[in-house]
């Protein structure tokens, strides 16, 4: 028998009897802490699901002792800037001992009618699965070249009637 709980933001799988760490509870050690948030029940085989939780379902548990994790390291750097930062992290912990797993919301519930709260909701549920024809090739039309339109040639100027040129020569008199 198992069952998944949220304590402290966190979801963890819990037996009877297993020891887990937990972030901090403001609870004394040696005392007694109940969990109401169970999330899913399993015992002989018969699995419970909550809707988020299951109503009326606690797991017992006894808080062993407050400790702190590891020492996490962290290093952050840009390189060629000259940025180097280095910080130390150690998480508080609590260890907590599960007693028991009371399921008292084990009582199978009949599955719930879907009704629609909103018009439009009922629309969406109750559409059709449409199934897909198979895809068959129709053998390609001839295609139709579209013609090129004529191309407009730009207007021949007429070159003006030139004068000839004149040659100076090297002592300034024309030829």
């Amino acid at each position: 028998m198992y069952a998944i709980v949220e304590i402290a933001g966190q979801q963890f799988k819990v037996e009877t009897g297993k020891k887990i760490f937990v972030h901090r509870l403001e609870v004394e050690d040696g005392k007694n802490v109940e969990f109401d948030q169970v999330l899913l029940i399993e015992e002989d085989g018969k699995i419970t699901i909550g809707e988020p939780i299951i109503k009326d379902a606690v797991v017992e548990g006894k808080v062993l002792d407050h400790v702190r994790g590891d020492k996490v390291i962290v290093f952050k750097k840009k390189r060629k800037k000259g940025y180097r930062v280095k910080n130390g992290h150690r998480q508080n912990f609590t260890q907590v001992e599960i007693l028991s797993i009371n399921g008292k919301g084990m009582i199978k519930k009949a599955a719930p009618k879907k009704e629609a709260a909103h018009p439009a909701e009922a629309i969406v549920t109750e559409k059709p699965v449409k199934e897909k024809k198979p895809v068959t090739k129709k053998p390609a039309a001839a295609k139709t070249e579209k013609k090129a339109a004529p191309v407009k040639k730009a207007p021949v100027k007429k070159a003006a009637e030139k004068k000839p040129v004149e040659k100076k020569t090297s002592k300034g008199k024309a030829k």
